[in-house]
């Protein structure tokens, strides 16, 4: 059995959070007069709820704690360079 101590849960729920913003900021952008009341509830609401940037620090504090140093590292760094990149990817393809 596979094991690690990388928080695989909480960054696959921050990649598709990022891909269900980047979709919905597309549509949104597309049909800004239609449906410029939806923008806060969906983007802010939804896809803040479904994020979990809160545990994500957690996690990442914990492994710093717990000595897991390029863990944790590596925890940042794909996070971040793999939403940001999916999010910028998809506004460049629409």
């Amino acid at each position: 059995m596979f094991t690690t101590n990388f928080p695989l849960g909480t960054f696959i729920s921050n990649i598709l959070a990022c891909f269900v913003l980047a979709l919905l900021v597309i549509f949104i952008s597309n049909k800004q007069d239609e449906f410029s009341w939806l923008q806060p509830l969906l983007i802010v609401g939804f896809c803040g709820g479904y994020s979990t940037f809160s545990t994500f620090s957690y996690e990442t504090a914990s492994l710093m704690n717990d000595g897991y140093f390029g863990v944790a590292i590596t925890n940042i760094v794909i996070s971040v360079v793999v939403g940001v990149g999916l999010i910028w990817f998809l506004r460049v393809k629409s």
